[in-house]
């Protein structure tokens, strides 16, 4: 069966490709006459300010030898007289000094200066056999102009720009006069590849900045998620802490009446009211724990660590490879738990740190109590076998086992002080609360 086929009228495709090319020729016009926000200035990134005025001194330096050498072709090759040679030569180069921060209006101005300068050459004297309808500084600066455009307008302003390029050559090239030497095909193809070039540079340069601005946002992001996912850890690890005290509080109060001989009915009553409250509270921790625990870390129910586990932590660490020397205080029984499971924590993170970023670096951990009831953890390492140094090497990369160690020191009130050493190690010294209102804390002691 034969299919039927639409032909559609001549007239019609005609209406429909002048439609067309008027909304493509709307569209290029709107780009070069709306006003738009150029890219960057070149360099204006550059920390010092005469590296941000480079590119103003090489557009004045261009334009100072532009502009001599433009007169002196117009007045010899094309016979113009002094003056209005003069007059054409100044407004086809000294606009390329807006070309710095404004090209697409340095543009306009520079365009309509080479399309009206061609017509004197029409009526001049001088000799035949020279370029029509561009002279050769006209050429160079229009490149150069090229470039200043590529390197900071829009894709779309670009396109418009080179077919009006075209454009006018092609007008140009009609009225010729004999004997000259048509350019404008090589104008054409050069300001094409420059617009191309250096378009190209300017969008891989816009994708490398926006790269690091998003880098800088995820890191920041990240440094953000591991504060709560370190604060949460520390809630799950003091709610166990202030559990057994209340578990404690709960037993004694139930026990009371039978342990303490003619109790009167009223301290009863007290002892009853205080275990049901614990109870409560016990509970309400409880379900808060449960909460806490539901990413994932149902599992951790062992005892918390304190500082009766930093031996082990050191001796780990020297199977790890990093002679660790271990200097620890004696009778350090009294000490409340959070400070010794944050202790614990901080002298952990340093050894990891160590042997993550320092390994084979001599490490001395010290824990001693000072007279003033504070509890000193200093942490120090010498320079590894790799670049960095232990904590270091972490802070400089993503910092967030600082994160945790801060963190925990200003929960339990104390201070942190960290930082590189000048023989390429690390120091980690912090100083925790060993009562409710211990002494002013003075700066840690260095390692003995």
């Amino acid at each position: 069966m034969a299919t039927e086929q639409r032909h559609e009228p001549p007239t019609a495709r005609l209406s429909r490709f002048s439609a067309r090319s008027r909304a493509l020729f709307q569209g290029l016009g709107a780009a070069l006459t709306t006003p738009t926000t150029p890219g960057a200035p070149l360099l204006s990134e550059a920390s010092s300010r005469w590296v941000r005025l480079l590119p103003y001194v090489v557009a004045v330096a261009f334009v100072a030898s532009l502009l001599p050498t433009t007169v002196t072709v117009l007045v010899n090759d094309y016979g113009l007289n002094g003056a209005l040679a003069g007059a054409l030569a100044t407004a086809q180069t000294t606009p390329l000094l807006l070309a710095v921060s404004r090209p697409l209006q340095a543009w306009w101005v520079i365009f309509t200066a080479d399309v009206l300068g061609a017509l004197p050459l029409l009526a001049s004297d001088g000799p035949h056999g020279d370029l029509w309808p561009w002279t050769p500084p006209v050429v160079i600066g229009y490149c150069a102009l090229m470039v200043a455009l590529g390197l900071r307008e829009s894709r779309r302003a670009l396109f418009g720009v080179w077919l009006a390029t075209g454009a006018a050559g092609f007008v140009l090239e009609i009225f010729r006069p004999d004997g000259d030497t048509s350019v404008h095909t090589l104008l054409l193809v050069l300001s094409g590849v420059l617009l191309l070039l250096t378009s190209a540079v300017r969008a891989r340069g816009d994708a490398q900045r926006r790269l690091v601005e998003q880098e800088i946002i995820n890191e920041a992001e990240r440094s953000r998620r591991t504060l709560l996912e370190e604060r949460a850890r520390i809630a799950r690890e003091l709610h166990d802490v202030v559990a057994h005290h209340m578990s404690v509080i709960t037993v004694q109060a139930d026990s009371a009446p039978y342990r303490i001989p003619d109790l009167p009915d009223a301290a009863r009553e007290e002892f009853t009211s205080i275990a049901t409250s614990a109870r409560e509270s016990l509970a309400e921790m409880r379900r808060l724990l449960s909460v806490l625990r539901s990413d994932g870390s149902e599992g951790e129910r062992a005892p918390q660590p304190g500082l009766d586990r930093v031996q082990q932590l050191v001796e780990a660490t020297v199977r790890a490879g990093v002679p660790a020397e271990l200097s620890l205080a004696a009778g350090l029984k009294d000490v409340p738990q959070a400070v010794d499971l944050s202790a614990y924590r901080i002298v952990q993170e340093a050894l990891a740190n160590v042997v993550r970023h320092a390994p084979g670096a001599a490490t001395r951990v010290s824990v001693r109590v000072s007279d003033d009831g504070w509890l000193t953890v200093l942490v120090v390492n010498g320079p590894g076998e790799e670049a960095g140094s232990g904590v270091e090497r972490g802070a400089a990369g993503t910092g967030h086992g600082l994160v945790g160690m801060r963190e925990r020191v200003r929960l339990t009130g104390g201070s942190l002080d960290t930082g590189p050493l000048p023989d390429g190690g690390f120091r980690v010294a912090a100083r925790l609360p060993l009562t409710a209102d211990p002494a002013p804390a003075a700066e840690p002691e260095p390692a003995p």
